[in-house]
């Protein structure tokens, strides 16, 4: 960072750190403690669409490596595209298998980054449901590098207690984003 940037105010940004998901199945375990939130098994790579050749490859490449996993059978390996443009990627695990489950978010993440598609990654998630079937959800936001909770309520409304509740019991597992701007919804994604 040069004199200038810091004269105007402008500063680095942080560098992604695909390993913070490697922090998510602790993570896991101190929800369920703390307020009864498991895993679904269900996890979401999201991305700006990319058109031609190079990204129809890599895409080829994610299933590949994602189906030949001899234990995700019968879990394909869904691509899907929102009604905003972006594309998404669902895994299916089962609920207790959030190691293997977080292994195909990275999986797939580092094979974009990889490919030169970093700057088109937005977030990856990760879905849990309590007893009386709330949903949680913790997203990892690739630009920032950090994780923040999204509770969807009925309605397109969030659960802004239990998301403020949530970002205490598992910042000393993930880092966690501390601008609440940035807690965005994610109205419809799959897996929630």
């Amino acid at each position: 960072m040069g004199f200038l940037d810091s004269l105007f105010g402008r500063s680095k940004p942080v560098r992604p750190d695909l390993d913070q998901l490697f922090g998510l199945p602790s993570a896991a375990i101190t929800l369920q403690a703390a307020v009864g939130f498991t895993p679904t098994g269900a996890g979401s790579v999201c991305f700006a669409s990319i058109e031609g050749g190079a990204f129809a490859q890599i895409r080829q490449e994610v299933r590949a490596l994602l189906d030949a996993d001899s234990e995700r059978a019968g879990a394909p390996v869904e691509f899907s595209r929102d009604d905003y443009g972006y594309s998404w990627l669902l895994s299916r695990r089962t609920p207790d298998s959030l190691p293997a489950l977080v292994g195909d978010l990275h999986a797939v993440n580092t094979a974009l980054q990889d490919s030169g598609f970093g700057p088109q990654l937005l977030c990856s998630l990760v879905s849990f449901r309590d007893a009386e079937a709330n949903s949680l959800t913790l997203v990892y936001l690739y630009k920032r590098g950090t994780f923040y909770p999204f509770a969807p309520l009925p309605g397109e409304t969030r659960d802004n207690p239990l998301e403020l509740q949530v970002k205490a019991v598992v910042e000393n597992d993930l880092r966690i984003e501390q601008d609440l701007s940035r807690w965005f919804p994610l109205w419809g994604a799959p897996g929630l």
